[in-house]
Formats: C-alpha cells, structure tokens, sequence
C-alpha cells in the first residue's frame, strides 16, 4: 500500500513493477489525483515554457500492474494494517495492507494572515500555475481596454510571497513572460508593470550560498522587480497589500510560496511515530521508526520523511525535501522491498546532492555546485537539460522536447483560456454579458 502518487510514491511503484513478478505482491497506490506532477516544471507552465499536461505524468499510463485508487487516505492506524479512503464522492472505506508506505506529500504551509485565504494562490500544483498565467493574461487585455490610473495599475501589479526556489521561480518566469507580452501589447509600457517578491528572511534561495543569491535578487531588481527582504505579508484583504516594512499596495495576483508544512494525515492521524515537525521518524534503511525501536511494514520517503542524510558531514542532519532525494528515495525503496520479500540484503539510503539549479526566465539561470557558480544563459541551458533528462518516461521528454523546439521557432502562446473555470458560462449567458455572474452568485448560494 504506497499512501501518495509524488515523486516517491510514483517511483516506488514504477520500480516494484519492474522488479516485482505478479505472484510475488499486489501494489497499490492511493492518491486523489491521476497523475504525478513533475513540479520543477510548473514555474514554466506559468510562463507558457511547457505544456500544463506535460508536467503531469499519467499514472495509469505508466503503472500497468499496479492497482491505482483515487482518493485521499484520511486515517493510518498500522496496528491494525488499515487506511482510510476518502474518495472524491461518496462515503469513505478501509483498505488492509501487510506493507505500508507514505509518500503523501507535503502541502503548503500558511498562516492566518487576513485576507490570505481569499486572495492568494499557491504554485504546487499543475491546476495553480495554470490560473496564474490564464489571470495575467487576462489581466493584460483587460489593463490594455482601460486607461491609466488605479484599477489598470491593480491588475498589472504581482506579488510573490516566499523566496524560496518555487517562489524565485515563478517569479522570474512570470516577470519574463509579462516583459515579453508587451510588444503584443502597444497600449502598455514597461512602467506599467509592477511585480514584487516578498521574503521574510534576509535573502532568497537559502539553497544557495550567500554570493549567489545576492546575484539573483540585483538580476531581478535590474529586470525591473521589486524585491523586499526582511520583509512579511501582514494582510492582502481584498487585494490590497500591507507589508511589514510599511508599504501598501493592490495587488490583482497573489502568489503564496513560503514553503511546506507535513500533511495533516501524517501529522495528526496516525498512530505512526512522528517528530516534533510533525515528519515521520525514519531510519537510514527508509523503515519507519529507530535503529533501535523499528516499526515493521512500514516505509516512508519525501517530503514527510525525516530521513537520516548520510552524505553531510553534520551528525543529526535530515536530508532536504526536495525532487532530488524524492526521486532517487522512491528507487531505492523499491529496491529495498524487492530485497526484503526476497529475503536480500537491505541498504541504506545515501546521496550526495548533483548541485541546485534554477530557472530565472527565459535564458536566464543560476546553478551552483559546491563552489563552481554558473550564472545567466548556460545556467538556464542547465537547468533545461537537466530536467528534461529527469522526467520520467521517454513520451514526456519527447512532448516537452516538442513543445521548446516550437516556441523557440514561433515564440510563446500568449492565449488565456481563463474562462475554461467556469466552463458554462457561454451557455447560461446566451449572449447576454450579465448573466454569467448571475449564475455563479446563485451557484455558491445554493452551495
């Protein structure tokens, strides 16, 4: 039973299945969503670099063999080899399993902030970075019918909240893409565009070192971003912004990237041993629990994962929740179940980190490993080869391959298809351009 269709969940299986034969075990996979979103990639969905559907790797395509359930698992209890389904309709159930793994994933990390849950999105998922670029596309041919003044400046004003490589990310890739729209639109200049990245620690990309990171932020500041250091959300009712240095500001998109937090399920509702951060305690071997206090049947592996990081010379160190060590935990559980049905020898799990690398928009980068510092255009060639390289399966390498090739020849699609959220508006409104938030008012009414 894998709990989590991720990086780790989707490798575990895709390696059993290669491993495994079919009267040796039955594997299941239990996730709400149908496929697994490769996230280095949605910083350039956002920016329109890469296909939506070719940051999501289907799971019944690649998973022939194995059982696939759709739907959340609410409870664990391992005592007694259970999990609860919830699936998308419907009244929840229990599955019984003889070996369990969590790979469940991390979820966003918030705070009660006024305003925050109505006005913010996140960039975790394929669905977000697909509304953050359809609502800036739509907010520049909204800005470009209006003349100056507060409401155009409202919608063409971004915020990113959180520093980190998601937040820098799709920063960049959305400063990029609005930067490029302008020739496409002659009604604006570049004056007209604010975008604001908003970090509460003293620098960006903490995966990074110190001269590196000061090098992304003056590459942003001279691209025309405003970058605010030391710096907290304090509210964002209705739009409008108020940081903690002072400044205020409407902001038609709102963009929250300030990290990861355990999954509830995993943090709450489990009778498995967690940490104070609420992560899983596992051993080197990817079991659950202590050298000396083991939890048998149970491995974890991902962000939820307090995996021992042998590779760092710091004693105590967890290995960070990044793709990286998601990937390469899921092959090595795979390896390591095949070994223990089989009555083989189980490893424990080691990796020394291939460097960071991040995309700043279009031909723009930064990649460091230890002390080689690779900036602008090879760092972005980097960041490209790398991960086309790292996505799973030939058929996505190929379609992302595809889809560069053709921007590079054509330039990017500019078209938004925001209306696609609310799919029946054309037929509810009939022509009439009032209608279609009549309908949705009386929608959420009767919700």
């Amino acid at each position: 039973m894998i709990v989590g269709g991720g990086y780790a969940g989707f490798y575990t299986a895709w390696g059993l299945e290669k491993t495994l034969r079919s009267e040796e075990a039955r594997v299941t996979v239990v996730d709400p969503r149908p496929y697994m979103t490769y996230q280095p990639f949605l910083p350039e969905v956002t920016a329109g670099s890469v296909e939506a559907r070719h940051a999501a790797v289907s799971m019944r395509r690649h998973l022939r063999t194995t059982r696939l359930i759709a739907g959340s698992v609410t409870d664990i209890r391992h005592a007694d080899r259970t999990v609860t389904v919830q699936p998308v309709t419907g009244a929840g159930y229990e599955l019984h399993y003889d070996t369990l793994v969590v790979t469940a994933g991390a979820v966003t990390r918030t705070f009660p902030i006024p305003g925050l849950a109505q006005q913010a999105i996140g960039l975790k998922h394929v669905e977000e970075a697909v509304a953050i670029r359809d609502r800036l596309l739509t907010a520049f041919d909204q800005a470009a019918s209006m003349p100056p003044g507060a409401e155009r400046q409202r919608l063409l004003t971004v915020t990113f909240v959180g520093g980190g490589f998601s937040g820098v990310e799709g920063f960049g890739e959305l400063l990029s893409l609005a930067t490029a729209m302008l020739k496409a639109y002659p009604e604006l200049s570049f004056d007209d565009l604010s975008f604001h990245l908003v970090e509460a620690r003293d620098r960006i990309l903490p995966e990074v070192t110190d001269k590196p990171g000061a090098w992304v932020v003056r590459s942003l500041e001279r691209r025309g971003a405003h970058v605010h250091l030391n710096t907290q959300l304090i509210s964002a009712e209705g739009g409008h912004v108020v940081l903690s240095s002072g400044e205020e500001f409407d902001s038609a998109l709102i963009v929250w990237t300030t990290g990861n937090a355990s999954n509830p399920v995993v943090r709450r509702h489990t009778d498995l041993p967690v940490d104070e951060r609420g992560l899983l305690v596992v051993r080197a071997d990817l079991r659950v629990g202590t050298d000396g206090d083991p939890v048998p049947d149970a491995r974890a592996a991902g962000d939820d994962a307090a995996v021992p990081d042998l590779a760092s010379p710091v004693a105590g160190t967890r290995t960070v929740p990044n793709a990286q060590h998601a990937v390469r935990q899921g092959k090595h559980l795979a390896k390591n179940i095949t070994a223990d049905l089989r009555g083989g020898k189980v490893r424990n799990y080691r990796h020394s980190s291939l460097g960071v690398v991040a995309t700043l928009g279009l031909r723009r980068g930064i990649f460091q490993y230890k002390g080689i510092v690779i900036k602008g255009f090879p760092a972005w060639l980097i960041h490209r080869g790398y991960h086309v390289l790292a996505v799973p399966t030939w058929e996505r390498k190929v379609r992302v391959l595809t889809v560069w090739l053709t921007a590079a020849l054509f330039g990017r699609d500019l078209v938004s298809l925001a209306a696609v959220q609310h799919p029946r508006d054309a037929f509810v409104a009939g022509g009439d351009p009032r209608r279609p938030e009549e309908s949705r008012a009386n929608d959420h009414t009767a919700a």
